[in-house]
């Protein structure tokens, strides 16, 4: 499971490195279409999306665990019903940017039911 958890940690901080490479601005442009929010609280959002990102990575790395499993798994969950409620039509992105959070929870529930119970 050791390469499936670097997996996901690479998953999440390549999130936020594609999140930050033009400076937030597609996020942003994003957010601004589908909210029609001020630039200022979009990109608020995008980099609290950011920060999130990237603590669960370092938890990943450094805290693997049932816990950390499943914390990443419900912001998968929040982050998708967001997406989901704010641009529906990513789920037939070609890029799969909603779709290929199903086998990363299932990915998820895998690991935390593998950890041992206390």
């Amino acid at each position: 499971m050791n390469f499936a958890r670097i997996s996901l940690v690479l998953l999440w901080w390549g999130t936020v490195a594609a999140s930050l490479h033009d400076g937030g601005a597609a996020g942003i442009a994003l957010l601004q279409q589908a909210t029609g929010l001020a630039a200022d609280a979009a990109l608020a959002l995008v980099l609290l999306g950011c920060a999130w990102d990237a603590a669960i990575g370092l938890l990943l790395l450094l805290r693997p665990g049932a816990l950390t499993y499943r914390l990443a798994a419900a912001g998968v969950i929040g982050m998708t019903l967001l997406a989901s409620a704010l641009l529906p039509s990513l789920w037939l992105d070609p890029f799969g940017a909603l779709l290929k959070n199903l086998p990363v929870l299932a990915l998820l529930a895998l690991m935390a039911e593998k950890e041992p119970r206390i």
